[in-house]
């Protein structure tokens, strides 16, 4: 037992050492470092009204990041098939954890959600969870029923319908945000896979029309969700938080008001730290502080493609399938949190992946980037195994001629 234990290990030690993919991991190192940053600068003027500390979210924050880089060290030196052959199970703690958020003294509730689970004191976003489960769980029944799914597509009721379930489960809390990302990321897998666009675009007038219901019903949620197509009109109430990260933005212009200089954070903008900590960005690095932002995510969701696109071409099918699901959930997720902070999308509970604080997410996003260095290795070392092989078979050829 000891001897196994060693093994692995010096196996993990022996993959998280190797040379990583600097395409991914200089992006990621660069936003968790503007993460770390902006925490600190966006929430220090809330943190000492609310709770007498002005450091508190940034040490939170940094413990989350001394998490989040065990988690990504453990993604980084495990195989992918361990994901791939757990898949299921992934899944299973992914249901249950959404069913336990409904049970009334364990889901915890906050401005009008019920989105997290109370463990030990920590809260924790279940649906950052699922969206890690979800990816794998689809990627594995993609390389699985590949085969199968191109010549008898119907087979595909079984991922809609655990994307259908788990999507009722996140409107239910509600989190429109999060669904839209599973659904979009979902689509563009089974899409890939070879699933005919008439069922995918059933799926989605279907979840459509249940998220129509949900916002209409209560005249909160429909205030919340049309305030956006003009802020101004009602600046003091619903239209308050976009205007004032509107304001945040106008005020950065070319190059910022200066680190730290920001007057949004200064009890102006609810949430300045969290899912509107972008807009303090704008403010205190200005246009060309958001398009370096920018840049980096382009980057990073480019180098995912390539990679994902290299891996199907070689017939390398989960790591493919695992690192174009990732790719659209991570760019849609940016899209839809930077839409927001800039007023072309309602307001969604949705945080920028690496920058914005919430310890559910950072992890989770951070166990992702793992899980991406991890893919990236495996591909490479089959590239130039596949190389390796062509030179050998060629060499004797030519012996034999």
């Amino acid at each position: 037992m000891l001897a196994l234990l060693k093994h692995h290990w010096q196996l993990l030690l022996m993959r998280v050492t190797s040379k990583p993919d600097m395409w991914i991991f200089l992006p990621v190192l660069a936003l968790l470092s503007i993460g770390l940053i902006m925490v600190s600068s966006a929430s220090m003027s809330f943190a000492a009204d609310r709770y007498s500390n002005p450091l508190l979210f940034l040490r939170s924050h940094s413990f989350y990041l001394l998490v989040g880089a065990v988690a990504m060290l453990l993604g980084w030196g495990a195989d992918t098939q361990f994901w791939a052959a757990r898949s299921r199970l992934w899944l299973a703690l992914g249901f249950l954890a959404m069913l336990a958020v409904m049970l009334p003294g364990v889901g915890y509730s906050a401005n009008g959600a019920q989105r997290w689970l109370r463990v030990g004191g920590i809260t924790v976003q279940v649906a950052e969870l699922v969206k890690l489960s979800l990816i794998v769980y689809l990627a594995a029944w993609l390389q699985r029923y590949r085969e199968i799914f191109i010549t008898a597509p119907q087979i595909a009721w079984q991922p809609i319908v655990v994307i259908a379930v788990f999507s009722a489960l996140l409107l239910g809390q509600p989190d429109f945000g999060s669904t839209v990302v599973i659904v979009a990321t979902a689509a563009a897998l089974l899409f890939l896979g070879g699933l005919q666009l008439r069922w995918l675009l059933a799926v989605v007038l279907l979840l459509g029309g249940a998220g129509y219901w949900l916002v209409t019903e209560q005249s909160y949620r429909l205030a919340r969700v049309t305030a956006y197509l003009d802020p101004w009109a009602d600046q003091f109430s619903s239209g308050y938080q976009l205007t004032q990260s509107l304001i945040a933005f106008g005020r950065g212009e070319w190059f910022g008001v200066g680190l730290g200089q920001s007057l949004q954070k200064m009890l102006y903008l609810p949430e300045a730290h969290t899912d509107f900590v972008f807009a303090i960005y704008a403010e205190e690095f200005g246009f060309v502080g958001v398009i370096i932002l920018v840049a980096l995510f382009s980057i990073l969701t480019g180098r995912l493609l390539q990679l994902g696109y290299r891996a199907l071409a070689a017939s390398q099918w989960y790591i493919g399938f695992l690192l174009v699901g990732f790719a659209v959930m991570l760019a849609g997720q940016t899209f839809i949190n930077l839409g927001v902070n800039a007023g072309l999308l309602p307001t969604k509970g949705l945080t920028l992946p690496f920058v914005s604080y919430g310890g559910s997410s950072l992890v989770v996003s951070m166990a992702m980037a793992g899980l991406w260095l991890a893919a990236a290795r495996e591909l490479s070392h089959a590239t130039v195994a596949g190389r390796t092989h062509g030179r050998r078979r060629t060499s004797q050829g030519g012996a034999y001629a």
